[in-house]
């Protein structure tokens, strides 16, 4: 089996898992002003990693959740088991699974499913982007009275102020906005053309991995910077690449 069809097999799996909990009482195991942590967030990443490290037995697993396998390879998952968890516990059905995989440094596979709606975006490097195994690319939309961004504001008091700030510039210029709660699928949706920006000034790795591969691929274009003092953190700048984002950044 590829490891594209792996990671397929394993958010697919998780995605069954999600959807089959949807709508029911969700234990908390950690809530604070900004987040929450779900009991079903950790199962949902052991389902992954017994997928994945069960095939892949030498590979590495970075997740939200924490970290299994041999971490000495130079082959690593990255993964967001549930990447729109307040989403999900609020019973909101936008969130989904998120599953990269990293060799020497470099993405070179990603995985975005939607369990809700039954969307899957799969990519390889230097193949195509596809949705549902049909080729996707990014907008053709170049003046900011036709896009539609989504700005993210973070969850620390910094990330929040910059993110309202942009927000307010943004939401001057495009036809319209949005914040939907789900780095990930917001990426997936840059890569289909639904979307035409995503800005954030701090987001995990787990976050955006699959993205990033996603977008670029498409044909769009992904900056990340480093935020100091937080370990595989980033401000991000996903978009189309036509899009003159440098008046509202």
């Amino acid at each position: 089996m590829t490891d594209l069809a792996l990671a397929t097999d394993a958010a697919l799996a998780a995605g069954k898992l999600l959807r089959q909990h949807f709508g029911s009482d969700a234990t908390v195991d950690e809530a604070t002003q900004h987040d929450i942590k779900l009991a079903l967030d950790k199962e949902s990443q052991e389902l992954i990693t017994g997928i994945l490290l069960g095939a892949r037995p030498g590979d590495a697993l970075y997740g939200e959740e924490g970290i299994a396998g041999n971490q000495d390879s130079d082959r690593q998952w990255i993964v967001d088991p549930i990447d729109g968890t307040v989403n999900f516990f609020y019973g909101i059905p936008h969130f989904c699974v998120s599953i990269a995989l990293r060799v020497a440094g470099e993405i070179v596979v990603g995985v975005i499913h939607d369990p809700m709606v039954g969307e899957t975006w799969t990519v390889e490097k230097g193949g195509a982007p596809m949705l549902d195994g049909k080729p996707i690319r990014v907008s053709a939309r170049a003046s900011f009275d036709e896009s539609i961004l989504f700005v993210g504001c973070g969850k620390d008091e910094a990330a929040k102020k910059t993110g309202i700030e942009r927000f307010q510039r943004a939401s001057l210029k495009a036809r319209k906005m949005r914040m939907m709660g789900s780095a990930a699928l917001g990426m997936a949706y840059i890569a289909s053309g639904r979307l035409d920006a995503y800005i954030e000034s701090r987001i995990s790795l787990w976050d955006i991995a699959a993205g990033q591969l996603l977008v670029e691929a498409a044909g769009g274009k992904v900056e990340l910077a480093a935020v100091e003092g937080h370990a595989d953190a980033w401000s991000i700048v996903a978009s189309n690449g036509v899009l003159p984002l440098a008046e509202i950044l």
